[in-house]
């Protein structure tokens, strides 16, 4: 039987049918492996679980940048508005581990220290503060993300980033390093939101685990991300890291420039006179510990521009690269030149103005680039200052908070100071410190150790912590602790309600009334019912403030027509304020302060009728 030829028509079908068939066969598995609930999504916000109406960070954002999943890191959970209110000044904050406020977290970091300060200088804004910074990653993960907080009406975006550029997932010298073609990188990241790229990695990782189980968990981080340990100064290797840098972030500022969104970028810091070289060469021209002890002996003479010159040059030269080298910082500078919305913050320069003779060591830093509380402070009054100077925020501004009462009022707890201090003594027991936790240390009894301890080893959160000893302060009738962990607690979770309002009367109790009227009003603004109503008028009559309490009690009144002793209390106000006029034109008028506090008595306001009360009515 002859074979009768495929007319030329139904040939080019079948040619279509053979290329659309495994097309379609990969659709359909993809279907099946989402629908099935296999594997994630890695877009860098999804919608908040508690609440819908918000977008979250996603806690598997992070797995497309890591060629092991063992080692993704997962970033804060600060849920923000999907529809941006008229009054919210939204930031975002890029980049990595001191970014996210290592070893502290939490109300640690510097966008705490920043957002705190703000909310108080300007109570009328709602500032959201989005920190999206991640630990062991670097300029291709901030671009990513960078690409993708644009799409959701920033008001700024901070960014801290380039220590990672090495070691950080994608980097040069790392264990999830592809390649230093930036085209092929993007092209791996984008294939890698697919489910079957998932499924197929996952099972070469197994095999390969399987095999030579090469993933040590109980290896601290720094060390399983570290493949290539030693790039020499002025190499490939480290050139392309320079490269990869400059390239990355010249395309995120121009982005973002394109998109009129102000970014406020910053210079790097890092220890140079308490951090000795990780790995020196051997040769004497490339020897970093040389140039480590040469400084700290100039140091020691009192020769401190010499020092510091040797110090940095140890850095520079130093082989295991986990703190930049200075072009990073030169690089930083030029792109804030180059991009009118690019705003240079000058961390480096307000650290050394800090430092004795301006030279980085432990005054301000724990070990080789994360700062203690006092430099996460500073790093937090460099963006302040930086912003401040753009006249981004056009509000009127209430009384400025200087740095010294920022650090005075910040509710960072002992929990947190300790729990940092328990963190970094395990980080340096192991690679590459390697410096053992001395046989003398003995963690104390209190519960503030207790709690920091416990912390430290994950047998407890951070806000079952800052709960008890909320609980413990309480019981102990210690307020000042009891409105710190409380305060605490309210920066991690701001839409909290109840701790707005204990935050408030525990402010009030400790007489510290524009505090409690701030946050009286933060639970009014958020939640206008008859009981935030009531307090906010209570609150401003105690303080002998009638004329700012009539709007809430007549607002009280539509909320609670029914309760009649409303109309006889705004009366009684109306009457307080005319006679306080009259007061002001005689001030020794006895007959008037007796009235006035005999009306403020009516009305059960003793505290601002102690005020007016005369001798005859004591």
């Amino acid at each position: 039987m002859e074979n009768v030829p495929l007319s030329k028509k139904k040939l080019r079908w079948f040619k279509a049918l053979t290329l659309i068939t495994p097309v379609v066969v990969l659709i359909l598995f993809e279907l099946v492996l989402r629908i099935s609930g296999y594997g994630h999504n890695t877009d860098l916000f999804i919608r908040y679980p508690d609440d819908p109406s918000y977008w979250v960070m996603n806690k598997y954002a992070s797995e497309r940048y890591f060629s092991d999943t063992a080692n993704a890191t997962k970033g804060n959970i600060e849920p923000f508005k999907a529809d941006k209110g008229s009054n919210s000044f939204r930031i975002f904050v890029l980049g990595e581990s001191t970014t996210a406020g290592y070893p502290y977290l939490h109300n640690g970091s510097f966008h705490r220290w920043l957002q705190y300060r703000l909310m108080n200088m300007y109570p009328g804004i709602n500032f959201e503060v989005i920190n999206v910074a991640l630990t062991a990653v670097n300029s291709y993960t901030v671009l990513d993300f960078g690409r993708q907080v644009a799409e959701f009406k920033p008001d700024a975006v901070l960014i801290y980033t380039g220590h990672n550029e090495y070691y950080g997932a994608l980097g040069v010298g790392s264990t999830s390093h592809i390649a230093s073609n930036r085209t092929l990188v993007r092209l791996v990241l984008d294939l890698r939101r697919f489910r079957i790229v998932q499924l197929m990695e996952n099972c070469f990782r197994s095999i390969k685990v399987g095999a030579d189980r090469t993933i040590d968990q109980r290896e601290n981080l720094m060390k399983r991300m570290a493949a290539s340990q030693e790039i020499r100064y002025g190499s490939k290797e480290y050139d392309t890291g320079i490269k990869q840098f400059q390239t990355n972030m010249d395309e995120l500022c121009r982005l973002l420039q394109d998109r009129s969104i102000p970014v406020f970028l910053s210079t790097l810091v890092s220890n140079e006179k308490n951090q000795p070289p990780f790995i020196s060469s051997s040769q004497s021209l490339a020897n970093a510990e040389a140039a480590f002890k040469k400084g700290s002996l100039l140091y020691t003479s009192g020769n401190y521009p010499a020092a510091k010159k040797q110090f940095v040059k140890a850095k520079e030269l130093d082989l295991l690269r986990f703190r930049a080298p200075d072009t990073i910082n030169k690089i930083i500078t030029a792109l804030s030149a180059k991009y009118n919305n690019v705003h240079l913050v000058d961390a480096r320069k307000v650290f050394e103005l800090h430092s004795p003779h301006q030279i980085l060591g432990n005054e301000t830093l724990l070990e080789h680039v994360h700062p203690n509380l006092y430099g996460y402070a500073l790093l937090s009054e460099a963006f302040y200052r930086s912003i401040q100077q753009s006249k981004l925020i056009k509000a009127t501004a209430g009384p400025e908070m200087s740095f010294e009462e920022l650090l005075r009022r910040m509710p960072v707890t002992r929990i947190d100071s300790l729990y940092g201090a328990y963190t970094i003594m395990m980080l340096k027991s192991g690679w590459p410190f390697n410096e053992p936790i001395s046989t003398d240390f003995k963690r104390g009894n209190s519960l503030d150790e207790q709690l920091a301890g416990a912390l430290a080893v994950n047998r407890i959160s951070w806000a079952d912590a800052i709960n008890k000893l909320f609980q413990y302060s309480m019981k102990s009738n210690d307020k000042k602790t009891a409105l710190k962990a409380v305060e605490a607690a309210l920066l991690e979770s701001p839409r909290n309600m109840t701790y707005k309002i204990y935050a408030a009367r525990l402010s009030f109790d400790l007489r510290n009334f524009s505090d409690a009227t701030f946050y009286f009003k933060k639970a009014y603004d958020q939640e206008p019912s008859f009981e935030n109503a009531r307090n906010m008028y209570l609150v401003y009559l105690k303080t002998d403030q009638p004329e700012k309490s009539i709007a809430y009690i007549q607002e009280g009144m539509q909320l609670h027509p029914q309760d009649l002793s409303l109309p006889v209390m705004l009366a009684t106000v109306k009457d307080i304020m005319k006679m306080k006029s009259k007061l002001n034109l005689s001030p020794d008028n006895a007959t008037l302060k007796e009235k006035i506090a005999i009306d403020f008595q009516s009305i059960g306001i003793d505290d601002a009728a102690g005020k007016y009360k005369t001798t005859l009515l004591r």
